[in-house]
Formats: structure tokens, sequence, C-alpha cells
């Protein structure tokens, strides 16, 4: 199986319109995931209290429940032991 983009990058790493190329683009994300996803790194855990914490006065919590939820769903991110959320690579 081979995987094409449509709009390939040149060899600097940016596209033609000049924006760097991204298989992971959290442009499309709704604000919230966005929000949360902004906040989640690849190589350390962040524990749902912090997080809940973190976004106190701009996310309540079933916004962020939903958002992990969703964002967990679409594999961009994943769930450790002690709820302990990580970005997925």
């Amino acid at each position: 199986m081979r995987l094409e983009l449509e709009n390939a990058a040149s060899p600097g790493g940016e596209s033609s319109s000049g924006t760097i190329a991204s298989l992971f683009d959290d442009g499309n994300l709704p604000p919230t995931e966005r929000l949360v996803f902004s906040l989640l790194r690849a190589d350390e855990s962040l524990q749902l209290d912090d997080l809940i914490e973190q976004l106190d006065g701009q996310l309540q919590s079933p916004e962020i429940f939903t958002a992990l939820f969703e964002l967990e769903l679409a594999g961009r991110i994943r769930q450790m032991p002690g709820k302990n959320y990580v970005r997925t690579f």
C-alpha cells in the first residue's frame, strides 16, 4: 500500500502554498478539542485533574471529557493508566 499526498511538500518541508506540511492537521479540530489537544504532549503524560485545572475558566469538565473521548476515538491521544493522557505519534 502506498500513501500519496495530494499537495506533496517541497524538499524544504513547505508546500506550494508556503505552509508547513503535516500529517496531523490540528486546524480541522473543533475549538474545544484543539484546546485540550494543545496541552497534551507525546513525550510526557498529563493527569486528568491537572488538565482540568489548567483549563479552569476556559472549559467545563463535561466539555473536557467529551474532547478527550473524541480525540481518543480519532486516535490522536491515548489514555494511560491512572487517567493520564498523551498524544499519539
